[in-house]
């Protein structure tokens, strides 16, 4: 019995040494690899914040329109007797540009003309009887009547007359002819569009956030989308209210088009500059990590990435105006921030 008791304590012995002989070799094989995973540093792209000028622009796209522009029309009907413009050439205020047929009107004027010599003379006539007490104050009023009538009637036909010949209203280049002469045109007839393009309108709109900060005087660039050059404008007028529907601002501007190189309808692409910072924080748009709440950047702190929520203003092609959450001489991660964890060791390459 007592040789029984022994064998079986000896094997629980043996068993129980096994066991802690196993545990011991695991935790011996597993302790290396887990320091080496809590010491693995993770490279990473950096650049230092340093403050710079910036020059807060708000880019808004619009439409070149003419200074001035009309669709050029008869005011009477009739046949189109000569027309005295090329089409896409200049013209001065004030130039003929076409004529109607006014055979007929000027016969007319000429037959209310005689009937007014007529009238005229009846009155004349009229007061000298009256002045004798031949008639009565009411024949003489009938009399004097009838030459007012007559007058009225050949300025009439003398400001219609006058219409027969359309003059540029101002001066600028006419576009291509919608007649012929010989054609017969009315009141609704399109003859051809007038536009002056000496001068060319910017409309576009802003967004309601920025109504306050703008004033007429203020002066724009923009560029075509048929040319990369920087044309200048000067803001001259605003509209009173914002609209309701889209929540912005109409407002125009002016530019100069002495050479020509703009033309009107085209799509143009405004920068117009709100303020310049002399200590502005930009960082590239790739450091930025979108949250729930805002913006985040990683920074680097003791060796480790560091979790900063950030305010962030405009933005340009590559980088990002930072308004508060980091600071000058704070190193910002740039590369690599989608796998960073707040604490991650990270070894930082710096960017020039």
């Amino acid at each position: 019995m007592k040789k029984r008791y022994i064998f079986f304590t000896l094997l629980a012995c043996g068993i129980i040494a096994l066991i802690a002989y196993r545990i011991s070799a695991n935790s011996k094989i597993n302790t290396p690899k887990n320091a080496q995973k809590s010491t693995n540093v993770m490279g990473v792209q950096g650049t230092v914040l340093k403050a710079v000028k910036f020059a807060d622009n708000l880019t808004l796209s619009g439409t070149l329109e003419p200074n001035e522009e009309i669709e050029l029309r008869s005011e009477i009907s009739g046949i189109v007797e000569s027309i005295n413009f090329e089409e896409g050439a200049k013209v001065s205020k004030g130039q003929v540009l076409f004529r109607v047929n006014d055979i007929e009107l000027r016969a007319q004027l000429s037959k209310v003309k005689t009937a007014q010599q007529l009238a005229s003379e009846n009155q004349r006539r009229a007061k000298l009887l009256l002045d004798k007490q031949a008639i009565s104050v009411e024949e003489y009023d009938m009399s004097n009547a009838d030459f007012e009538s007559a007058k009225a009637e050949s300025q009439l036909i003398a400001a219609q007359l006058s219409k027969t010949s359309v003059r540029a209203p101002f001066s600028g280049t006419i576009g291509l002819r919608s007649i012929s002469k010989g054609t017969y045109v009315t009141p609704a007839t399109p003859i051809a569009n007038l536009v002056n393009t000496n001068q060319l309108k910017l409309t576009f709109a802003i967004p309601e956030k920025y109504v306050s900060r703008m004033k007429v005087g203020s002066t724009l660039t923009f560029t075509t989308s048929n040319s990369d050059e920087e044309h200048n404008a000067k803001i001259y007028a605003i509209e009173p209210q914002v609209d309701v529907a889209t929540r912005t601002l109409k407002m125009r501007a002016i530019a100069e088009n002495k050479e020509g190189k703009l033309y009107p309808g085209t799509f143009a692409n405004v920068t117009l500059p709100l303020e310049t910072v002399d200590d502005a924080l930009l960082v590239p748009t790739e450091a930025l990590i979108p949250i729930q709440n805002g913006k985040m950047i990683f920074v680097l702190s003791g060796g480790k990435a560091k979790e900063v929520i950030v305010e962030t203003g405009v933005r340009t092609d590559s980088m990002v105006r930072v308004l508060s959450g980091i600071k000058v001489g704070d190193t910002i991660l740039t590369s690599g921030v989608m796998s960073l964890k707040n604490g991650t060791p990270v070894k930082v390459n710096l960017n020039n």
